[in-house]
């Protein structure tokens, strides 16, 4: 049996959106007038057809339930315990405490450089702080649950203190307890709960909100020649899998994120398809996450013109995310992100 993916497209913004969804001539995404689509692009291994949304009606009877469900998982409010998604996209602030992330490695694991970095990161905008103990960038090594945990604990005993939403990001089930146990609100495993096996019994007693990442392989070796049949529609079939296995598992609420995984396991190609694409996700009925902070992507496409932070490329990476409702960016700099969207958003309305 042919399988079908949903994808919307052909997005507007601001007041033109608005407009057009008072004259129902767009669908809002994510229940928010301000974005809306008219189109969908309905895909398949074979082939692909785009379709107005006014001419739904003439789908045949065979796909037309299927492409409908879709929308309505498409069009509908995505809710996260704890956050405000209305906003979107928000912004999380990534703060590393390892000495060999691939862009601040060692900028913020010493004394208390890594809570100041944190009280920047909330002053300057972030709605979700995203502590990791353990680099996960190409060719990085893995490290004991005791060194990890020993980089993460003395700054999250102090920003804890902050009230802010915290995510944690790691790919063991101990460190995740530790971080519950010390109130963290979100498990960011970049392995898509692939490591260790036991986090999916944590994740389903305790009821935490966490990030569904596609990473092929490990850090060692996930840019070792990356290939997929086709990478979209590959990684759309992980996200629905893994819900259908967590889902058998016990774990029944919706406080799930989806993560494609940028640079994980992909090569320019596979990195600029999702890229492009990404609004296909939004038909699984779960929020968005994107990482594109600072990545080689953005050398590749950038060429002679790469500068060593990367924030031009992370903008405009950044914006046209925004362009296909992705409701979260995980980001470095991001004083100068919220500065992009602010006035984006501003000249669009």
């Amino acid at each position: 049996m042919t399988k079908y993916y949903t994808k919307a497209c052909n997005f507007y913004y601001g007041s033109i959106s608005k407009d057009k969804v008072k004259r129902k001539l767009s669908i809002p995404l994510h229940g928010n007038k301000l974005l809306s689509f008219d189109m969908i692009e309905i895909i398949s291994r074979k082939n692909k057809k785009y379709v107005h949304i006014k001419k739904l009606n003439e789908l045949k009877t065979s796909i037309k339930k299927k492409i409908l469900f879709d929308i309505k998982q498409i069009s509908k409010r995505k809710k996260i315990k704890g956050l405000k998604l209305s906003n979107l996209p928000i912004l999380m602030g990534v703060l590393n405490l390892t000495p060999n992330s691939f862009s601040d490695g060692g900028k913020y694991n010493k004394k208390n450089l890594g809570e100041r970095h944190a009280k920047k990161l909330i002053k300057d905008g972030c709605d979700i702080i995203d502590i990791g103990g353990e680099a996960t960038n190409p060719g990085s090594k893995e490290i004991g649950v005791d060194i990890e945990w020993k980089r993460i604990f003395p700054t999250l005993s102090k920003i804890k203190k902050l009230r802010k939403f915290i995510s944690l990001d790691t790919r063991k089930s101990i460190i995740m307890k530790k971080g519950i146990e010390n109130r963290i609100n979100l498990i960011n495993d970049v392995s898509g709960l692939e490591y260790d096996h036991k986090t999916v019994e944590i994740l389903k007693k305790k009821k935490i909100p966490f990030v569904i990442h596609h990473m092929q392989g490990s850090p060692q070796t996930m840019q070792k020649n990356p290939k997929y049949n086709n990478v979209l529609l590959d990684i759309y079939d992980f996200f629905d899998e893994k819900i259908k296995y967590l889902r058998a598992k016990g774990i029944r609420h919706n406080n799930i994120i989806l993560d494609p995984g940028i640079g994980f396991g992909k090569n320019l190609k596979h990195n600029i398809t999702l890229l492009r694409n990404i609004s296909i996700f939004h038909s699984l009925g779960f929020p968005v996450m994107l990482g594109t902070s600072r990545k080689r992507f953005i050398k590749s496409l950038s060429g002679v013109n790469d500068s060593k932070e990367r924030l031009g490329g992370t903008i405009s990476s950044g914006i046209c995310a925004l362009m296909q409702g992705v409701q979260i960016l995980r980001v470095h700099d991001v004083n100068e992100v919220k500065q992009s969207l602010k006035v984006f958003k501003s000249l669009k309305y």
